[in-house]
């Protein structure tokens, strides 16, 4: 966990799916002027050691928590998600309401979001679920916990960069191509997918809005989505899907707002003024205990 700046309330960040903390470092400088702000990998990422299993949103809330609580970084908090993020805080604040003071959704993923599974297919976030029950989280590792990893396993991943990393810092950039060949992370990332889907059709079941009472919220949204009709269903159909979504998520507070941003996926790393402004707006609606402006 890497924590910076002064101040409260302390800002707190939760990557997507195969990103890490350092891709913050962008907005994390920015925040810091204003605020404290936490930055940290999930377990089995980066140099996080793995962590037990299953890699549900209930575990990750638990070390994270846990985690926040032994560095003496004192809630409640502003919990940023980005992608995969998003449903994480959204689940942190459900089983700890009184930890969380506000919450910014960073093109957050959300139940019924339609992604790619290859082949030109799709599939429903949630619609994969299994209908099992999600344990108890735990924080004492087992046997069975332990990556499963072949002993002889090379590290195998790119050996160049996505263009949108060379908005950050080179040392930052090296990082990201040591830090994407870590086996453990797949491991890691395999059992999240698999455990996601449970939440995910739970909260299908049921009208998410409100869920977050009034605490503030914003949500960004990239401007376009960039599909192509290489998929299963219609570029058209997965726009108005997306932004169907997006909106949805802005339900979940009754003071909430959503801002457009005209960027890629990764807005962290390609719009980082954007996601620090949204912060700042939360920090400061946070502040005065009273309505996002």
């Amino acid at each position: 966990m890497n924590c910076s700046g002064v101040g409260s309330p302390i800002v707190v960040v939760e990557n997507g799916l195969g990103d890490f903390s350092f891709d913050w470092t962008l907005v994390q400088s920015r925040v810091a002027k204003f605020t404290r702000i936490c930055t940290y990998d999930r377990a089995g990422y980066a140099w996080s050691d793995p962590g037990p299993k299953p890699r549900s949103f209930a575990q990750i809330n638990l070390e994270l928590r846990d985690a926040l609580k032994k560095l003496g970084e004192k809630p409640p908090y502003v919990l940023v998600g980005h992608s995969y993020g998003g449903p994480v805080v959204r689940s942190f604040a459900m089983n700890y309401p009184r930890d969380v003071a506000g919450m910014v959704q960073a093109d957050a993923a959300f139940e019924g979001m339609r992604v790619g599974i290859g082949g030109g297919k799709t599939l429903r976030l949630g619609e994969d679920a299994k209908g099992k029950s999600i344990p108890q989280p735990r924080e004492a590792m087992q046997t069975s916990d332990k990556p499963a990893i072949p002993a002889h396993a090379q590290p195998q991943g790119p050996n160049e960069l996505d263009p949108m990393y060379k908005a950050l810092p080179e040392p930052i950039q090296k990082l990201q191509l040591w830090a994407q060949v870590l086996p453990q992370t797949e491991d890691a990332e395999t059992s999240q997918r698999e455990w996601s889907g449970e939440y995910f059709a739970k909260w299908m079941k049921t009208s998410q809005a409100g869920t977050l009472g009034y605490i503030p919220l914003v949500v960004l949204t990239r401007a376009e989505g960039g599909y192509g009709n290489d998929q299963d269903v219609p570029a058209a159909q997965l726009e108005k899907e997306r932004k169907e979504g997006q909106a949805m998520l802005v339900k979940l507070s009754s003071n909430s707002k959503q801002i457009i941003v005209k960027s890629g996926h990764n807005m962290e790393v390609e719009a980082p003024d954007a996601v620090a402004g949204a912060i700042q707006l939360v920090v400061e609606a946070v502040k005065k205990r009273g309505k996002l402006q």
